[in-house]
C-alpha cells in the first residue's frame, strides 16, 4: 500500500464524481442532492511508474505489481457536523483513519448543480470544513484532559507526556489554528502526537474542481485557493472531475495521452494527486525484482534499509542482515543485476543505510 486519502468537501462540490473517475468505478452514486454518499466508499488505484515496467522487462518478470493509493470518499460535511448536523460525527470518525485529506473545493459556476450554501465561494467552503474539523478536535482534547490529569498524578509517564502535549495544542485550537501548526519537539512527542489522532493534524491537499474549459489555466476561484494554500504551506492542484470522468472511459494509455494533449494538459488528475501526495507525506518508492515478479513498494523518506524491508514483511526488518542494493539508473545502464555485479554497481548496505528513491533491493535476513 502506498497511502490512503480521505476525500472531503461540502455536498455537491464534485467529490463523488472525482472519486468515481479516479478509481474508474461507479461505487459512489453521484447525484444533485446532499448526502448521496452515506457509507464511505473505498477505491484502490495503482500508482503509475514507468520505472517498474522497465526493470520488469530487463528481468523478464512474469508479474508486475505496482504500489497502490487508496481513496476514501467521505460524505459531504455541513455546518454543525461536529455537533451531529447532517450526517454528523460518524464521518468525522472516518477521517481519523486516513493518512492525508484531499479537500475538494468547488471552483466552477453551474446553474444545473445547486450549492448547499447558495453561491460559489471556495474559501468560505474551506473555512466551513476547517471549523468543523477544528471543533471536533477541540472537543476530543477537552474530554481527555481530566482523565490524563488523574493518570499523570498517578505518575504514569505516557499520560504525563500526552497531557503536556494536549496543553500545548489546546491553545492553538482555541485560537482557530489547526493541530498541524504545532511541530513536535522530539521523538517522544512525535509518538504522542500520532496517538491523539487529531483531524486537523492530517496533511492536506486542496483539489480545485473546475469546469472543462478551465482545466489547463484555472480561473479566478483557483487563484484564490492557490494564494490560500501557499499561506498555509499546503498543496493544491487544479482538476476537472468531468474531464477525469472522460479519461476513465479510455482504454489505452495512447488514447489518454492524446486526449490530454488535445485539451492542453500534461497529466491526469490522478497523476497530479499522486505526485502531490508523495511530496506531502514525504514518501518514496523502492523496488524488488526477479523472474517471478517486479514490484514497487512505498516507504517514508529517510527510512533505513531495515525499515524499508519491514514494508514487505516484519520478519525482514526483525532479522535484517544486509540489503543488496542497485540504484535504478545503474540497473538500467547495466542491463540488470548481472551487469551491475560485473561493474561493481551492486552494493551491500547495512542497517544504517538510508533508502533512496528508485533503489532496487534484495534483502538478506535471518529469523
Amino acid at each position: 500500500m502506498g497511502f490512503n486519502c480521505g476525500i472531503v468537501g461540502l455536498p455537491n462540490v464534485g467529490k463523488s464524481t472525482l472519486f468515481n473517475a479516479l478509481t474508474s468505478t461507479a461505487a459512489a452514486e453521484s447525484a444533485n442532492y446532499p448526502f448521496c454518499t452515506i457509507e464511505p466508499n473505498v477505491g484502490r488505484v495503482s500508482v503509475p511508474d514507468e520505472r517498474l515496467n522497465k526493470i520488469a522487462a530487463i528481468a523478464n518478470s512474469q508479474k508486475i505489481i505496482p504500489t497502490f493509493l487508496e481513496f476514501v470518499d467521505i460524505a459531504g460535511l455541513v455546518k454543525g457536523a461536529s455537533k451531529g448536523e447532517g450526517l454528523g460525527n460518524q464521518f468525522l470518525g472516518h477521517i481519523r483513519s486516513v493518512d492525508a485529506i484531499v479537500h475538494v473545493l468547488r471552483c466552477f459556476d453551474s446553474s444545473d448543480i445547486t450549492h448547499v450554501e447558495g453561491t460559489v465561494d471556495p474559501i468560505r467552503d474551506k473555512e466551513i470544513i476547517d471549523t468543523e474539523l477544528l471543533l471536533a478536535d477541540l472537543e476530543s482534547l477537552e474530554k481527555r484532559v481530566h482523565n490524563l490529569q488523574k493518570r499523570a498524578k498517578g505518575k504514569e509517564a505516557d499520560a504525563t507526556i500526552l497531557l503536556n502535549l494536549v496543553n500545548k495544542i489546546l491553545p492553538l485550537l482555541q485560537d482557530g489554528k489547526p493541530a498541524r501548526a504545532y511541530v513536535p519537539a522530539n521523538e517522544e512527542e512525535t509518538k504522542a502526537y500520532a496517538q491523539l489522532q487529531l483531524l486537523t493534524s492530517k496533511p492536506l491537499l486542496y483539489v480545485c474542481n473546475v469546469g472543462e474549459d478551465d482545466a489547463a489555466t484555472g480561473n479566478q476561484y483557483t487563484e484564490k485557493v492557490k494564494t490560500m494554500a501557499l499561506a498555509e504551506n499546503a498543496g493544491h492542484v487544479v482538476i476537472s472531475a468531468a474531464i477525469e470522468a472522460e479519461i476513465s472511459t479510455l482504454e489505452s494509455e495512447e488514447e489518454k495521452s492524446e486526449f490530454l494533449s488535445d485539451i492542453g494538459l500534461k497529466q491526469t488528475g490522478l497523476a497530479q494527486i499522486i505526485s502531490a501526495g508523495y511530496n506531502m507525506l514525504d514518501l518514496l518508492t523502492f523496488f524488488t525484482v526477479g523472474p517471478k515478479e517486479a514490484r514497487a513498494w512505498t516507504t517514508e523518506v529517510a527510512s533505513t534499509a531495515p525499515q524499508a524491508a519491514g514494508k514487505i514483511h516484519t520478519d525482514f526488518e526483525r532479522g535484517f542482515i544486509v540489503a543488496e542494493t542497485i540504484a535504478y539508473d545503474d540497473y538500467i545502464a547495466c542491463h540488470g543485476e548481472s551487469g551491475a555485479k560485473e561493474t561493481g554497481k551492486l552494493r551491500l548496505e547495512g542497517k544504517e543505510y538510508i533508502t533512496k528513491d528508485g533503489d532496487i533491493f534484495h534483502f538478506r535476513f535471518n529469523v
